[in-house]
């Protein structure tokens, strides 16, 4: 080895853990997936890994144990998220890598190999990813979408309107399930016209269940504090963080622009609810409503 010694097996240790760690997580993966396919992929790759770690082992002379921290994380995030996200994110990670693959090709020719195939990994990846969560996630975004803009504008509209946080809490509860049934049964119509791969009640389910979850996380303040203005402004604030998490999600999963669509979400929700933040004075003055 030339070009400082110590500063190419400081690389070579760090891909060396680089590439056990995500043996480990791939297998990891592999073992509890019910996809065949899926699970027979993630095999081959998990072996893959193994090997190139095996080759940096050569020159470093030394085992590295796996990140526990990292496998524990990303079969946690399997859990949560889905396999199509936990992976997309791995593969974002594997693009910071390239870098040390190509401070290392001058001095290690095998080096570029081992990089041509970590790229072949994702080709790999996204030919085998087909997850029903993904598919699906446009009746998730749907779902989110409508409960973020009727019931933010809702909320911000009786707040002005009746200024009693019980009273807004019941009447935006009995809108937002009400409109929830409206929107499954929407979804549930639209996909049989359109006759699609995905299933009319499952794409039904996830829409209406996306909804009521949406209505329920932004209806929690005005049961908890007193204040109507707080209230609203915690709806608001829990609004842009439902949509900051599921706008990662996307664009992770789906190789989207997160401050695009970030950025579109929360101005149309946020615009919404300063306009019926006026039509709420609006009618408070006009009807001379006092509760």
């Amino acid at each position: 080895m030339d070009r400082s010694d110590a500063a190419v097996l400081e690389r070579l240790f760090s891909l060396q853990e680089n590439e056990i760690t995500e043996y480990a997580i791939y297998s990891r993966l592999a073992a509890s997936g019910s996809d065949l396919h899926n699970r027979q992929v993630l095999e081959a790759i998990a072996a893959e890994e193994r090997r190139h770690a095996a080759v940096w082992q050569g020159y470093t002379g030394k085992e590295v144990p796996p990140d526990r921290v990292r496998v524990a994380l990303y079969s946690l995030l399997a859990r949560l998220f889905g396999l199509t996200f936990t992976l997309k994110l791995m593969e974002n990670g594997e693009k910071r890598a390239q870098r040390l693959y190509a401070d290392l090709e001058p001095v290690i020719p095998k080096t570029r190999s081992i990089r041509e195939e970590e790229e072949a990994h994702e080709r790999s990846l996204l030919a085998l990813l087909d997850e029903e969560r993904l598919r699906y996630a446009g009746s998730v975004v749907l779902g989110l979408n409508d409960a973020l803009v009727e019931l933010t504008g809702t909320l911000a509209g009786l707040s002005f309107a009746l200024q009693n946080t019980r009273i807004i809490a019941v009447a935006g509860l009995i809108t937002g399930v009400a409109a929830s049934f409206s929107m499954a049964a929407s979804a549930y119509l639209s996909e049989k016209a359109d006759e699609g791969s995905r299933e009319p009640l499952r794409a039904s389910f996830y829409t209406g269940s996306a909804y009521v979850a949406t209505v329920v996380l932004l209806v929690l303040p005005f049961l908890l504090v007193a204040s109507y203005v707080l209230a609203l402004l915690m709806t608001i604030v829990i609004a842009l963080g439902i949509i900051t998490i599921f706008t990662f999600y996307l664009s992770v999963a789906k190789d989207l622009s997160f401050k695009r669509r970030f950025a579109e979400m929360a101005a149309i929700s946020i615009g919404v609810a300063a306009l019926s933040f006026v039509v709420g004075l609006l009618i408070r003055s006009v009807l001379g409503i006092e509760l």
